[in-house]
Formats: C-alpha cells, structure tokens, sequence
C-alpha cells in the first residue's frame, strides 16, 4: 500500500460507551486480514498527560515502552493488537497548547497572530499523520474523546475535517459510536439521540461513515433502516453492538455485523483475505471453559473505581485463560485493614497481590496484607509500591528494625529501606520526572522469578520515583529476602523473593503493561499456577 489510510472514531450522546474497545476491535479485524494497523487517542483535557491525574479521575495512567504516561485505552489497543504503542500514540489538549506556544516563543510563526484555526488544527493534524508518516503502518484508526458538541473536543473535530477534505477520496473515514436506549416505559428501543447526535456532527461540517449503535437489546431491521435513512447512511453501515459478557467479545461481535467489511470498502481496500483468528477464538474458548477456579485479593486504595487496576484486571484474565483457570479477583481496599480484623478480610483467598499507589495513605494496611501472605504461606505478589511495602515488612519484622520505612511516606524515618534515587532529590516538578518506561533487568538463574520467565535477560516497564535501598541489601539476603532481579548498569534492585516461601515476588517494575492476549505475562502466568498449586496441595491435604 503506497498511501496511509485514516479512520476515525467519535463518540455522541453519552460518554464511556467503549470507544476504546470499538476502536481496538476494528483494529484487530483488519490486523488478523494482514493489514499494518495501529490506534491512537487524542484526549481533550489540558493536563498534559495523565501522569498526574488521580486515577479516581480518570483510571489507570498507563506507561509505553519510551516512557509515555498515557490513556488506559493504549492499553486495550495494545492488548487487542499485541503490537507496542508510543508518545504518538497518546496526544492531549494540553501537549497541542505546548508545543503550539513554545513554537511562538521560538518565533516560527513569524510574527503572526495564533489561533486555534489554523495554528491549533494544524497541530493536530501534524500529531495524526505522525503514525501514517512513519511507513510502518497502512491504516491508522484514530480515537477522538469526549463526546461529539463538548467544547474541548471542537478544534479535534475540525482538524478532522480539513484532513478528511486533504486526503481525498477513500483515504479517510469517520466512525460514529452513538446509544439507542431502552426506555421501559415506552417498551422500545429510541432512535432519537442517535440523530441528534449525528445531526451535532455534520453541523461541524462531517458526515458519519458508520454507525456502531450501543444497545443493551438487540436492533431489529426496522430500526437499522430508520437510522440508515434519517442519519443518511447505508444500511449495511449501521452496525450493532450490544452489551458483550467479556471486550474480548467484542471483535467478533463486530466481524458477525460486517464492521471490517464496510470499512474495507469505504477506504477501496481490498477483503479478499479473510481474518485469522484462530489464536484470539482459542483464547476466548479456555477463558469461557476453566477448569479451576481461584480467588486472588487485589489489595489497593483506588479499589472502588475498577478502571483504577485496568491492566492488572485483564492480565489475570490473560493468565486465567493460559491455565485454564477462572481467576476471581476480590478487591481490598487497604484503608480499611487493620491488625484485628486482617484474618477476616483476607479469609478464603488463594493468593494476594499487593497493588502499585503513590502516597501514603492506606500503606499500613498493605504492609499487614503482605505480613498475613508471608507468614500464611499464601502465594503472593507484589507490583511497585507493593514490592516496597514487602521490603518494609520484611525489614520491620523479620530484620526487627521497628521503624524501617520508605522516604516517600517518612522523610526523616531512620531505617530508610527504600528511598529517593539520586538524581530525584531535586525535582520539584511531578510529572513525567520518574524512572519511567522500559528498563533492563537481569535475573539471578535459580529463582522463582526466572523460572516463571524462563531465562535472565528481560525489558519491563517502570512508573514510580523510590527504590529499593542497596545499603540494606546484604542484610536482607542474609535473611532470607533475596535480590533475584538487578539492572545491570545501575545496580538497582528490580525483584525480590524469598526462596523458602511457596511463591513470593515483588518486582519495582509494572508487568501488567505488557500481558496481551497473544503473549499472557509470564509473572502472572507463574503466579496464577503457583496460586492453583498451593490451592490444590491444600485441598489434598485436608481430605488426607
């Protein structure tokens, strides 16, 4: 293919209908066909990530290889595509403004008057076509957020439209995610904001390609010809998509209704080859037939909101599915943990993962959960913040040193375990001034880690600012915590485990990030098994 082909996708009437997973599943269609194809997501907010958002406010911050703080839905592009996302991948509101006014400090627009037409739009235009221009891929689908009439997302919708006049013909494409609700009373389906809402798009001068109509019953013929009809669209263009029991549903869903097909055809590409999902229809099958079935607690302080552990809820999936094990994940709220009421709390779990967090706040309450899992010989996890907190435990009541603490929770705390690097001592600016991104790691031959990895040398993620404080490091050998993961050119520690448990890991670093679909996380896929293990030789046990 010898030019880049775009398609885009907007949203109307309500947000959180799932255009991520649309976007995701269209991108999978055409990627099992052999098409190159990549997502990204242009967000409205000014923040200039979402580094320093709360993830109350907006999910999961999810982390690329180049050390990119972005949207949770890069991380459901990546899983559905098993192909690695980047900065260009992720553009906000606020990293337009950014590069727009440093460009005018620069004096590149010589002397002109900015605005947001055309400096703003040709800004976004410039970041879309970053991907396309790169040669690696033949379609770009591009997720525009917010929904349709928000005044954040006026100058995106601009900027789509001017491009989809520049590309010509069959070389771009909108897609529409709308809702036709249900209204109980009435005892039908409503067309209605459907309308309205294309009708709020084509007054920014675009007209829907496809409509993909969330519903929670199904659309009958009639009211797909209706839609066609008034939102001026063909019929075979108005695709359904209701509510699924699983997202990995959700591109065959969209192969069944044709959503690839008429793409194909609205950008002349050809559909000769049909997809191969042979691997994603395997995937689905053992996760919908386990065999088993564990409980695992996820212990954190952002539990209430599920988008908050996104990527560490689907990892369990992918290693459920790897070893044929339902995977129930029971949400602890840290906070609410307390040394007389931990056995309750933690009763009937099969494993504990302790959860990646920043601040203090519900720390105490991890630290308990990781005592409970290390003297209880129940499989355990850590990630980040829970590596920490299993260094701090450790520290205070196997080593005895009482007031062992991290300086991100004690600044002045006398037995620092794990503190500042260097180089962040400094740093008043929060965001994207951590160890962030892909970094190396090499790991110690013999140890639970390398062998749920199955060899020494391997990439991972980091997002988090503290370490694991080298100075402690012999005397916590000595006693038994090991170091079994290093970066080989800093020297920091990257996994500790303690070798006489049945499975104990805490890793510095975010595994979740990089479990997808075709590659299942191998520390997930370990714990899982390990989790199962235990599970069964104590069922054994008790009936001997």
């Amino acid at each position: 293919m010898s030019q880049t082909k775009y398609i885009f996708v907007t949203g109307g009437v309500t947000s959180s209908l799932g255009k991520g997973i649309i976007a995701a599943s269209l991108a999978k269609l055409l990627q099992a066909r052999g098409y190159r194809t990549t997502i990204q997501k242009l967000d409205p907010y000014i923040n200039v990530d979402p580094g320093t958002l709360n993830p109350y406010e907006h999910g999961e911050c999810y982390v690329t290889d180049d050390g990119a703080e972005t949207d949770l839905d890069l991380g459901h592009y990546e899983r559905f595509l098993n192909v690695r996302t980047s900065q260009a991948n992720n553009v906000t509101t606020g990293r337009i403004y950014q590069s727009v006014i440093e460009k005018e400090r620069r004096g590149e627009f010589l002397g002109k008057t900015v605005q947001v037409v055309p400096h703003i739009t040709n800004e976004i235009k410039e970041r879309i076509q970053i991907l396309g221009n790169s040669g690696d891929y033949d379609i770009v689908i591009t997720e525009i957020g917010g929904t349709v009439g928000d005044i954040e997302s006026l100058p995106y919708i601009e900027a789509v439209r001017q491009l989809l006049w520049e590309l010509g013909d069959n070389n771009g494409m909108v897609i529409h995610l709308t809702l036709v609700p249900f209204l109980s009373a009435a005892g039908e389906l409503k067309t209605k904001p459907t309308q309205h809402s294309v009708k709020t798009l084509m007054e920014s001068g675009i007209k829907a390609d496809i409509l993909v109509c969330r519903t929670e019953h199904e659309i009958s013929d009639d009211i797909k010809k209706k839609l066609a009809l008034f939102c001026n669209v063909k019929k075979e263009a108005v695709i359904q998509s209701i509510d699924a029991s699983t997202i990995y549903d959700v591109p065959i869903m969209m192969q069944e209704e044709g959503l690839d097909k008429v793409a194909l055809e609205k950008l002349a590409l050809s559909q000769e080859t049909e997809p191969n999902l042979e691997q994603w229809e395997q995937f689905l099958k053992k996760h919908k037939n386990p065999k088993n079935k564990v409980t695992i607690g996820l212990i954190g302080k952002y539990v209430e909101l599920q988008d908050s552990y996104k990527s560490i809820l689907e990892s369990f999936i992918h290693a459920g599915a790897a070893n044929e094990v339902k995977v129930e994940v029971r949400s602890i709220h840290s906070e609410h943990i307390t040394a007389s009421d931990i056995d309750e709390k933690l009763a009937g779990l099969d494993g504990i993962l302790v959860a990646p967090g920043f601040g203090e706040r519900g720390i105490e309450g991890k630290i308990l959960a990781v005592r409970y899992a290390r003297e209880n010989n129940v499989p355990f996890l850590g990630i980040c913040l829970g590596m920490q907190m299993a260094v701090i435990e450790f520290a205070r009541n196997v080593l005895g040193l009482k007031n062992a603490n991290s300086t991100e929770m004690d600044e002045n705390t006398p037995e620092p375990v794990i503190s500042l690097m260097e180089e962040q001592k400094l740093v008043t600016d929060m965001g994207g001034t951590m160890r962030l991104g892909a970094w190396d790691c090499k790991l110690t031959e013999d140890s639970l880690v390398y062998e749920a990895y199955g060899k020494t040398d391997i990439e991972e993620r980091h997002r988090h600012r503290f370490e694991y404080n080298n100075e402690y490091k012999s005397q916590m050998e000595e006693a038994g915590l090991l170091a079994t993961g290093l970066n080989p050119k800093t020297g920091l520690v990257e996994v500790i485990e303690i070798p006489s448990h049945p499975w104990f890991i805490g890793v510095q670093y975010h595994p979740e990030y990089k479990s997808t679909v075709a590659n299942p996380h191998p520390l997930f896929v370990g714990f899982v098994k390990a989790v199962l293990a235990q599970k069964e030789q104590q069922t054994s046990a008790s009936l001997a």
